[in-house]
């Protein structure tokens, strides 16, 4: 179990089946950092770190949050670059594990050493 769930919004637990975000949702507040593309239902960041390794180390610790909430990134790998995209295809709109997901890997991101 990952420990970054209880730090996540109480109200953002993984369901069953992923649950759409409301209209009105703040993803400023939910997830600062990441870029929104309602139109083609998106969430996007391009995390930096010192070097590969710690890029690793960070897409490691996401793999296995992604496995325990079977909800999976959409990922790129360059060196120390890893650029995100989460999406929830399956209902064709961002969901709640969409921004479980986000919190979950900005955590990793601090956690891991050498974050940009």
């Amino acid at each position: 179990m990952c420990p970054v769930r209880g730090k996540i919004n109480s109200l953002m637990k993984p369901h069953l089946q992923p649950q759409a975000l409301p209209k009105n949702f703040n993803f400023k507040k939910a997830v600062p950092d990441w870029d929104v593309n309602i139109k083609d239902n998106l969430i996007t960041r391009q995390f930096v770190f010192k070097d590969f390794r710690s890029a690793f180390d960070f897409m490691s610790l996401s793999a296995q949050y992604a496995e325990e909430i079977n909800h999976h990134p959409d990922w790129f790998n360059s060196w120390n670059k890893v650029s995100v995209r989460l999406s929830t295809h399956s209902i064709k709109a961002l969901s709640d594990l969409d921004i479980l997901m986000a919190q979950a890997m900005d955590h990793f991101a601090q956690k891991t050493l050498g974050v940009a």
